[in-house]
């Protein structure tokens, strides 16, 4: 992974990471960091996160390609790895820029991708996860860099389905046994309320 990330360096990646997919006709949504950067306000990410919809049977055809577009596996037995863990390691040879790529199985994670959004400026064509839905990906994560990005969201999309995230989060927290994501994110919804108030 690359230390330090230059934005003309993620944007590169992103862009080429966006024509793969769209050529290999698979689904795809950008979550993490970046993604919260283009919704709302920009902030430091070294790396690339996506959600995509594939058949990991077909995942040695799709990393071949991938190769051919240069990004490569960034550890051994990448699709081992995939079938355990439901993530492709990948790297971005031209900017070394790290690319994880969640390989969605959920019905939630179904919904991202039937919801996500085109994302245009200049030359940039991307499909991002909606402010929701990367609320409730971030509530779910739960870190204190999360739980920040949150913050960051409601701030720049003051009219996010409160209903959709609240519902998803309490999924979440019940199949986790991890009642303090419902606890967080309703403690960030009513500091969010102070601000609008």
């Amino acid at each position: 992974m690359a230390e330090t990330a230059t934005p003309a360096d993620l944007l590169a990646a992103v862009s080429s990471l966006s024509g793969w997919l769209r050529e290999e006709n698979v689904p795809y949504a950008i979550i993490g960091g970046l993604a919260v950067s283009l919704n709302a306000q920009p902030r430091l990410t070294a790396d690339i996160d996506a959600i995509i919809w594939l058949d990991l049977d077909r995942s040695e055809k799709f990393l071949k390609s991938g190769h051919d577009r240069g990004f490569v596996a960034r550890i051994n037995n990448p699709i081992e790895f995939a079938r355990n863990a439901r993530v492709l390691l990948l790297r971005h040879e031209e900017t070394q820029i790290a690319i994880d790529l969640s390989c969605g199985v959920l019905p939630f994670e179904q919904e991202v991708l039937e919801r996500a959004i085109d994302f245009r400026d200049g030359s940039l064509d991307i499909k991002i996860a909606t402010p929701e839905d990367l609320i409730i990906l971030k509530a779910v994560a739960h870190r204190t860099r999360d739980l920040l990005d949150i913050e960051n969201l409601l701030n720049v999309h003051g009219d996010v389905d409160l209903n959709r995230i609240r519902y998803w989060v309490r999924q979440f927290a019940d199949v986790l046994e991890s009642p303090a994501l419902v606890r967080d994110l309703e403690r960030i919804l009513d500091k969010s309320n102070e601000w609008v108030t």
